[in-house]
């Protein structure tokens, strides 16, 4: 599965922990460059340090999602320091469950700013160089709630559709430019993500959710690395996967 991996210059987001960590200790193993963005820059570091130690190749760069401007250094970083940007995964996520009665609006502004705005300065600060390139690979990650919305998660749910929606607009305008693109939608897959939410009755469902049917978050590395080994002319533009025992 290295084929299209070894020495692809690869921006992760949210790399600090879960999802993001577990892809960039994946990728690195079989031979790519990682730039890791996060704001918990001593997360970075480390992971960046144990990569490096273990032969790999990483760069860790602070970063927050909601400011286009730093997210736009993350990826002019890359750039400067290796000469490209082939992949960009756009992964800082959060999720505040909350019903919509409870009038969570602090809750809502940074889903939408961390969900939705934080994958739309990924995609700003990537396609210039890919189109420059004429070559690149944007991956964005949504959720099994940008399919299926429950009680509690309707704003969690809108971001993540929205975030398909950009993401399939986006396939569409980048042919010209030899660029790909996919989505991901997780189930329950083993992270912090439950920690963001602030409700406590609702924080409890969840972790016990979680707890019962979270799979590794390696499975969501082992995905991104299968859709990045596709041959060239193969442009794998939605993955949507759950553990097996998730009925929602």
């Amino acid at each position: 599965m290295t084929q299209n991996i070894k020495d692809k210059v690869v921006v992760i987001t949210g790399a600090s922990s879960g999802l993001g960590e577990a892809t960039a200790r994946l990728l690195a193993s079989q031979g790519a460059v990682v730039v890791l963005g996060a704001r918990r820059v001593e997360r970075i570091d480390e992971l960046a340090a144990s990569i490096i130690a273990n032969g790999g190749a990483a760069l860790a760069v602070a970063t927050d999602v909601t400011d286009a401007a730093q997210v736009k250094h993350l990826v002019d970083t890359a750039v400067r320091t290796y000469g490209r940007v082939d992949v960009m995964l756009n992964n800082a996520g959060l999720m505040p469950h909350s019903l919509l009665e409870r009038g969570k609006i602090e809750d809502w502004d940074r889903m939408i700013d961390v969900n939705l705005k934080g994958v739309l300065y990924g995609i700003a600060a990537a396609l210039p160089h890919m189109k420059a390139q004429k070559s690149g690979h944007i991956i964005n990650v949504s959720s099994v709630a940008g399919h299926k919305v429950r009680p509690g998660s309707a704003v969690y749910a809108a971001t993540k559709a929205a975030v398909r929606m950009l993401s399939e607009g986006l396939r569409q305008e980048v042919k010209p430019y030899n660029i790909r693109t996919t989505i991901v939608s997780p189930g329950a897959v083993a992270t912090e993500l439950p920690n963001s939410i602030t409700e406590p009755d609702v924080a409890k469902g969840i972790h016990e959710f979680y707890e019962q049917f979270a799979i590794p978050a390696e499975s969501f590395a082992r995905v991104v690395a299968f859709a990045m080994s596709q041959p060239d002319d193969v442009d794998m533009n939605e993955i949507l996967f759950r553990p097996t025992s998730q009925e929602l």
